[in-house]
């Protein structure tokens, strides 16, 4: 039996949660949800896929984003929530030996983003906060640290987990990372009506930072888009996009949006990718729509 799940801090504590309630006897397979919906990733009999979109090939599933709904029969559970943790938490409250409580719920406010100006600007005050931005996708080289993040989380409570020498250490870096990238987002960023365009195609290799922060610098946009190549040869684009936080007046539902465009995720963010030479198409799509803020 194996977990297969995304890189990011939800899926982690995913990962973290169905170690203590299966019988789990394989490392975990870490994937994109584009591995999925685009049959890139091998799943087989016995997985268990959390936080990624249904593949029939699985064995149980667990999911909270809106543009992942299946009418397809399946084991595990499916509902609009916070985060996956909290649904895989909730189908086996009653077989773990730890209380997982507080790491669910700091796990929910992350992934919904319900997060005060505070937490934004200044991570390094909120332990689990500032541990999710040390958990990325960008280099597939991190596995060894999410696995090993997983094996902490599940031993220790988070006071224990911040102690360990290697997370001090990315911890520190991302702080010093989230300085420079405040003013990579000034430099980069334009404000089209509602919209923060956030375009980092300039770069080889795009900065990364606190997702959050856009919207402390530029309050008056109800939602941001950040453009960016997907890979060296730059033959691919990722969007991704997200209600502000702090300026809830979007009324686009973002997941169910970005299906149009071979991506996905929640109503308030989600993400796409696709070929460079459909970005002079796409692109100008989804900032339109955006700018018209229509409600389903």
């Amino acid at each position: 039996m194996r977990i297969v799940t995304r890189p990011d801090y939800d899926g982690l504590v995913c990962a973290v949660l169905l170690f203590e309630a299966e019988n789990i006897t394989e490392p975990v397979k870490w994937v994109e949800p584009h591995e999925i919906q685009k049959k890139l990733a091998e799943i087989k009999n016995g997985d268990i896929l959390a936080n990624l979109p249904y593949d029939e090939r699985c064995s149980m599933w667990f999911d909270h984003h809106y543009s992942n709904v299946t009418d397809k029969p399946f084991k595990g559970s499916f509902r609009i929530a916070p985060s996956a943790a909290g649904v895989v938490f909730d189908y086996y409250k009653d077989k773990f030996k730890r209380d997982y409580t507080e790491l669910v719920r700091e796990t929910d406010k992350i992934d919904s983003a319900e997060l005060s100006i505070d937490e934004v600007s200044c991570p390094e005050k909120y332990p689990h906060i500032l541990l999710s931005m040390t958990v990325s996708n960008r280099d597939m080289a991190d596995e060894q640290y999410w696995n090993k993040l997983v094996r902490l989380l599940r031993k220790l409570d988070i006071p224990g987990v911040m102690k360990d020498s290697e997370v001090m250490e990315r911890c520190s870096a991302t702080v010093e990372e989230n300085k420079i990238y405040k003013s990579v987002l000034k430099a980069n960023t334009v404000i089209k009506g509602q919209v923060s365009i956030t375009d980092l195609r300039s770069y080889d290799k795009a900065p990364e930072g606190n997702r959050f922060l856009v919207y402390t610098l530029f309050p008056e946009a109800i939602v941001s888009v950040r453009i960016k190549y997907d890979d060296l040869g730059k033959k691919n684009i990722a969007v991704s996009v997200g209600h502000s936080i702090f300026n809830r007046k979007c009324n686009v539902n973002v997941g169910n949006m970005l299906t149009q465009f071979g991506g996905g995720g929640h109503k308030g963010a989600g993400a796409c990718r696709f070929p460079s030479n459909k970005a002079d198409l796409f692109i100008p799509q989804i900032i339109s729509t955006l700018l018209e803020n229509k409600p389903e």
